[in-house]
């Protein structure tokens, strides 16, 4: 592999998020289920980069954690994105190749824009610093782009210090770079804090590698690329950006969305063709649903398996652990957990199964319960193919219906039952004629005598 093919990472995450107002570090609030961190790592991963450094502040075990087996490197004081680069040193050392700079609070810079970062850094005219810039359509206090008479990148210049037609320039700094990596650290050290804010600003590169002759370049992203994440406000816009990508997507990719504003994503989410999805749906992380499935109406789906052509809810709830078959019914009301439903099963009305298998073509009832917890363990129930539960009936576990078995309406079902047996455990009806009669003239004289 050439020095142009290597590529390191090195992502910034130390920052605190006082604006978040929370305890739990500003690049681990989630946007789609996954942490911001995670979204950049998710884009980064398909450029295979050699290594990746994650830079937090004393502390942040959890950032440890979310990122692993990434190493850590350690900011123990926060003096300006300079310095935090060049906490990384040890963690990513020497390196004959591109170091990209990633913020772990700006999460939808694409793998697109990311690849087009590292072919331009090894461009011909080899550029050391290769910035992402933007136009926004509030420039603000970003840093300002400063190119040249040939358009290459002449300096970055920081809003505080920039002059008033250096603010009138469009082209903003968004802080994700590409430099080469055989001097970065030799840039990083010659930075000096001499400015208004007393930082080491990482943006002083641009000019120490412009006055020891190499040229350094600018690639351009959409603003919605660069959105970084810094309040609670922010992060909610953040949320909806992705969602309306994510529904875009789908509907491009084949799947039809009755209301697309109410329907929301998990960033990892998996729709086949033809997949039909009503309004009010929420898919949580794990979600796979094959083609021709119909999600209806008010569906809460997390860590589940549709198979080909099964019909979802309305109002269902399918937890982590399941696997719906081909064209397999859940109904209105029906939660299923940790649980398989066979090809062509149906449980369409009030039931709870949860960790239970349940055959092909067999018909769970109204208000049928498999009862998997006795207060300190779970068990499985397990029903064969063919077979027909009747409605509210519980099954506590551990317990086994054979293929082709019924069980009766209303039975609780404590031993096991044989293959094509009928079963019914529940009390014997007695019918006393005339009691009712009796049993209403009797109430009503007491109600008359107290009068």
């Amino acid at each position: 592999m050439s020095a142009q093919d290597r590529i390191a990472a090195i992502i910034l995450a130390a920052g605190k998020g006082t604006r978040m107002k929370s305890t739990l570090p500003k690049v681990m609030h989630r946007i789609a289920g996954r942490s911001m961190i995670g979204h950049v790592l998710a884009n980064l991963a398909p450029l295979q980069p050699q290594r990746v450094a994650v830079v937090v502040a004393p502390g942040m075990e959890g950032v440890k954690a979310e990122v692993a087996p990434a190493p850590i490197a350690v900011q123990g004081e926060q003096l300006g994105t300079g310095h935090a680069v060049r906490s990384a040193r040890d963690a990513v050392g020497a390196f004959a190749g591109t170091i990209l700079i990633l913020f772990g609070d700006t999460p939808f810079v694409s793998t697109e824009t990311l690849r087009r970062l590292v072919e331009r850094r090894g461009a011909k005219d080899e550029p050391a610093v290769v910035v992402l810039g933007m136009r926004p359509a509030d420039a603000g206090a970003y840093g300002r782009l400063v190119l040249d008479g040939q358009g290459n990148l002449e300096r970055i210049v920081e809003f505080k210090e920039a002059t008033a037609a250096e603010r009138a320039i469009g082209l903003c700094n968004s802080g994700v770079m590409a430099v080469d990596g055989t001097i970065l650290w030799t840039l990083l050290d010659l930075i000096r804090n001499d400015n208004a804010k007393g930082e080491y600003y990482l943006t002083d590169i641009v000019a120490l590698a412009r006055a020891d002759g190499r040229n350094c370049a600018v690639v351009e992203a959409p603003e919605t690329e660069l959105l970084g994440v810094n309040s609670r406000a922010e992060l909610a816009v953040a949320e909806a950006l992705y969602q309306d990508q994510r529904r875009q997507a789908a509907m491009e990719a084949g799947a039809t969305l009755i209301d697309p504003g109410t329907v929301y994503f998990a960033a990892d989410t998996e729709l086949g063709r033809d997949v039909v999805v009503g309004p009010n749906v929420v898919f949580g992380a794990g979600v796979r649903v094959a083609d021709n499935v119909e999600i209806r109406a008010f569906c809460h789906i997390e860590g589940a398996v549709i198979g080909a052509g099964a019909v979802i809810g309305p109002f269902a709830r399918l937890r982590t652990g399941t696997t719906i078959g081909e064209g397999a019914h859940v109904g209105n009301f029906v939660e299923v957990k940790n649980s398989e439903l066979g090809a062509g099963a149906k449980a369409n009305h009030l039931s709870y199964l949860g960790d239970a298998d349940v055959g092909a073509k067999s018909n769970i009832g109204a208000g049928t319960i498999t009862c998997n917890y006795d207060g300190f363990l779970k068990a499985r129930t397990e029903i064969g193919q063919d077979a027909f539960i009747g409605s509210n009936s519980a099954l506590v576990a551990p317990v086994r219906i054979g293929a082709g078995a019924i069980v009766g309406a209303g039975s609780v079902i404590t031993r096991d039952v044989e293959a094509d047996a009928i079963a019914v455990a529940r009390g014997e009806q007695v019918a006393r004629a005339g009691k009712a009669r009796e049993f209403r003239d009797r109430r009503r004289k007491m109600k008359s005598d107290k009068k």
